[in-house]
């Protein structure tokens, strides 16, 4: 009795670790991978359109967030990147940091 007792105590105390350690690993959900792409296709077109309009800039974000709709990094996000990573990219300053996030 005293033995299930015990067991049973460590059992509960166990709980919020594992609870705690699996919120660490959250995924993105698919509103953050939504925000994750027009962030990265924002680098894209900066990086690549420099001088251009801002009118121009934003066809070219239009056309880069369509591409990207179809490319595997972004409709995997939901099951591949982390919740961190997903803030961690959305808080980069450039391409390169936004990349590293997901490294």
């Amino acid at each position: 009795m005293y033995a299930m007792k015990i067991c049973r105590l460590m059992a509960i105390s166990l709980v919020p670790i594992l609870v705690g350690a699996a919120g660490c690993k959250r995924k993105a959900n698919r509103t953050q991978c939504d925000e994750m792409m027009g962030r990265f296709a924002e680098f894209a077109v900066k990086e690549r359109m420099g001088d251009a309009s801002v009118a121009q800039k934003q066809a070219a974000i239009a056309r880069e967030r369509e591409e990207l709709r179809g490319d595997d990094r972004f409709r995997n996000c939901t099951s591949q990147v982390s919740a961190d990573e997903a803030r961690c990219a959305m808080a980069a300053t450039s391409g390169a940091g936004f990349m590293k996030c997901l490294e």
